[in-house]
């Protein structure tokens, strides 16, 4: 069966938990994921290291890898770029981890437009209250920044059909045992074994003239 890693996008609204699944995911499951690294201009932060929460770069140098193709997506926010680098995501597919990055809907689009049997998923609380409920909760910023995050949200709520599964994160476990289950359910996906699928038709086609 298919043993090439999938690429895998997760988005979903800012308070969803998307950051705390991925990282419960990653303790779960260590020798089938792999999160992508993204490369992004801006310096690094105390205690980030280069290769760990990012791979920095010059402005000079990411532009180079936009000219290269070296991308798979890239956007600029506030004067920075942020983007993933190619050769790490193939690297680790071809190991046959499973790939995760974790970005907004925009580049996930694009993502799925180069690459169209990368799986999408989008990361949701129960409810909108809820959702509030978890920002406000967090503690570390105003209410005006958690309306913005809010409204957002609206926005992003009109792209959520465009992903292949949602996943509601109420109880933490649950929800990465759901989307472990999900994963690796489309390792059995027909589209994803076509040479598999090719050589048993090649094995039958020979038994049957050895009778």
């Amino acid at each position: 069966m298919n043993k090439k890693g999938i690429l895998i996008v997760v988005s979903g609204f800012s308070g969803a938990g998307k950051g705390t699944l991925m990282k419960e995911l990653m303790r779960k499951y260590p020798e089938n994921y792999a999160l992508s690294i993204s490369a992004t201009t801006r310096g690094p932060r105390d205690g980030e290291v280069d290769g760990r929460e990012y791979f920095f770069l010059s402005r000079e140098k990411f532009e180079k890898m936009i000219a290269n193709n070296e991308l798979i997506e890239y956007a600029k926010y506030v004067e920075n770029y942020y983007g993933t680098p190619r050769a790490y995501v193939e690297k680790m597919l071809d190991e046959g981890k499973d790939v995760i990055l974790e970005i907004e809907i925009q580049g996930a689009l694009k993502v799925k437009e180069k690459f169209p049997d990368t799986l999408l998923m989008f990361v949701t609380p129960p409810n909108a209250r809820e959702l509030k409920s978890r920002l406000v909760g967090r503690g570390t910023e105003t209410m005006e920044v958690i309306e913005s995050r809010m409204n957002r949200a609206c926005e992003e709520a009109e792209g959520m059909s465009a992903y292949d599964y949602l996943v509601v994160n109420d109880e933490l476990d649950d929800c990465v045992e759901e989307m472990h289950s999900i994963i690796q359910g489309e390792h059995h996906r027909s589209s994803r074994n076509v040479n598999f699928m090719n050589d048993i038709k090649e094995e039958l086609e020979e038994l049957k003239g050895e009778n």
